[in-house]
């Protein structure tokens, strides 16, 4: 899968995870971390981090993209991206962190996530086919 080895899937996988246990999620008890693996190798984590007011609500996927913008710059490219949450449950990125990360990631980018039987990896392109794009974005 877009030359990303299971060997590195799982550390991204641990990295994410790891992040998790950083997460603020008083509200919903449902702590997710995750990881951006960018083409440059360097890996950045975000947490989700709630807020009383629920729409104002940052997921992990975001937090770690957001992170790595501001202190790398928007040139890097992510080529794998991992889920994990502590709560045990299916959680693939919602629809506004795709959206959200579609302009970061390589053309053969892949999102490692629990499914309802266990770990899953796919293609970026295929959990995400209809992007919506600007004429004038890369």
């Amino acid at each position: 899968m877009a030359g990303i080895d299971l060997a590195t899937l799982e550390r991204l996988r641990m990295a994410a995870m790891e992040a998790a246990g950083h997460a603020y999620a008083p509200y919903s008890k449902f702590y997710v971390g995750a990881a951006l693996l960018f083409d440059d190798g360097v890996v950045v984590t975000g947490c989700n981090v709630e807020n009383a007011s629920y729409g104002l609500t940052s997921c992990a996927e975001r937090n770690a993209l957001f992170r790595a913008i501001s202190e790398r710059g928007a040139g890097p490219r992510i080529r794998a991206i991992a889920v994990a949450n502590r709560n045990g449950a299916a959680s693939a990125p919602c629809g506004a962190c795709r959206q959200v990360l579609s302009e970061f990631v390589t053309a053969d980018a892949v999102v490692n996530f629990p499914g309802e039987r266990g770990p899953e990896t796919r293609s970026f392109a295929e959990l995400f086919p209809a992007t919506f794009r600007l004429e004038t974005q890369p």
